[in-house]
């Protein structure tokens, strides 16, 4: 029976099938967006590096397929799990027909197969290439970074990887009785990205451009954070997955399922720029992808004159390339009245891809970064992981900078 375009594929075969019959028949313009993508490919930078080469320009379905067979066979490794992601962002790289096919249309409905199949393969139970998977990540993050979670056995390898704390004291919440104290929502980069969040257009501001109302799907409470503050929180493929409320009080709205694009960074591999995770980086694009959002009503600090007053902080979870699943505890799961949280608790996780949470703060209430003595402001690092996840010449900032597609 021939398979139905309207259902994900069960296999990968079947998969493979969809995307050559589409070629052929130019369904919904699948062939057309395709060769314009790879028509007008922008080459990847000189000095990056061979393990995530690969050159779109000019190529066939057929390298399509083979592309996306040999990313399902592949087995991502801690220190190597965006390879793929990375290669197969060349083809939207500064290129717009690319974003086109990637975020629209038919490329969006392959992606999505292609994403449902992966996350289908990473959620087998006790299958051998999980069992393999879970070993070699064991391994690799070490005795020590290990001994932060419980010992499992994991069923599945995204059970591995969003796997749970060995208990509270592996992440004490500072302040845990002070509000004003707002705490890291998951094992994440900060980064400051923009402190004059604006309404109807994407502002410029210190190179970066968001638009609050479009980044919470036009929610009743985004005129709050008008001219108020964002705050980047990026997660890495080898960190803890979990989520949880950087403050305490009252959850006002609560929503897990925003539907956006599986793919759509135009140049990716910057997203992870020497470091500075984040820093300088276009986030208008972020109300593209698959999304959450919880709203908390918090008490403020009393001001000189002994007078309380309450507002409101923002925590978006972005779930960006592969996987991008973004999981809600039902209990904040599309929520539109008072629930209570405290600071520090579970709101949900993210699965096996890339993914970031970014903080929103009322005007003029989060206007730095601030620390006191003792508290960790990083780790050093064992250059491999360095090396992989944070630092290298192709990652320097680019001065191009295209339209996104409608």
């Amino acid at each position: 029976m021939a398979h139905s375009d309207d259902e994900f594929s069960k296999t990968l075969g079947e998969f493979t099938d969809k995307i050559k019959r589409w070629y052929k028949d130019d369904v919904e313009g699948f062939r057309t967006l395709f060769d314009a993508a790879v028509t007008n490919v922008v080459a990847f930078p000189e000095d990056t590096p061979k393990e995530i080469q690969y050159d779109w320009k000019g190529r066939k379905v057929g390298d399509l397929c083979k592309f996306f067979e040999d990313w399902y066979a592949w087995m991502p490794g801690v220190h190597t799990g965006l390879n793929y992601i990375e290669m197969f962002s060349w083809l939207n790289y500064e290129n717009i027909y690319g974003m086109v096919f990637v975020t629209t249309g038919p490329g969006h409905k392959i992606l999505a197969d292609f994403t449902h199949l992966q996350g289908m393969q990473m959620d087998e139970k006790d299958s051998e290439r999980n069992k393999q998977l879970i070993k070699d990540w064991s391994t690799a993050l070490g005795k020590k970074k290990m001994a932060d979670y419980e010992p499992g056995p994991w069923a599945t390898f995204n059970d591995f990887f969003a796997r749970n704390l060995a208990g509270p004291d592996k992440r004490p919440i500072a302040a845990k009785d002070d509000n004003s104290v707002v705490v890291a929502p998951a094992d994440c980069v900060i980064n400051m990205i923009v402190d004059e969040l604006k309404e109807d257009t994407p502002i410029p501001v210190k190179t970066v451009t968001m638009n609050v109302r479009q980044l919470l799907a036009d929610s009743k409470h985004a005129d709050k954070f008008l001219d108020g503050t964002a705050v980047s929180c990026i997660l890495m493929p080898d960190s803890y997955h979990w989520y949880h409320a950087p403050v305490g009080g009252t959850l006002v709205e609560g929503r897990s399922d925003i539907a956006g694009s599986y793919y759509g960074m135009r140049d990716f591999p910057e997203l992870l720029n020497k470091g500075n995770v984040g820093y300088g980086y276009d986030y208008e694009m972020f109300d593209h992808f698959r999304r959450g959002y919880v709203i908390i009503e918090v008490d403020y600090p009393e001001d000189t004159h002994g007078r309380s007053s309450k507002g409101l902080v923002g925590m978006v979870t972005v779930g960006l390339n592969s996987i991008a699943s973004v999981n809600y505890l039902p209990k904040f799961t599309n929520v539109d009245g008072p629930v209570t949280v405290t600071k520090g608790e579970k709101i949900g996780n993210f699965k096996y891809g890339g993914s970031l949470n970014i903080l929103l703060f009322e005007k003029d209430r989060f206007p730095a970064l601030q620390m006191q003595q003792g508290q960790r402001i990083g780790v050093l690092e064992q250059p491999e992981r360095t090396k992989g996840l944070f630092t290298g010449p192709y990652h320097t900032q680019s001065r191009r900078r295209l339209p996104l597609a409608p």
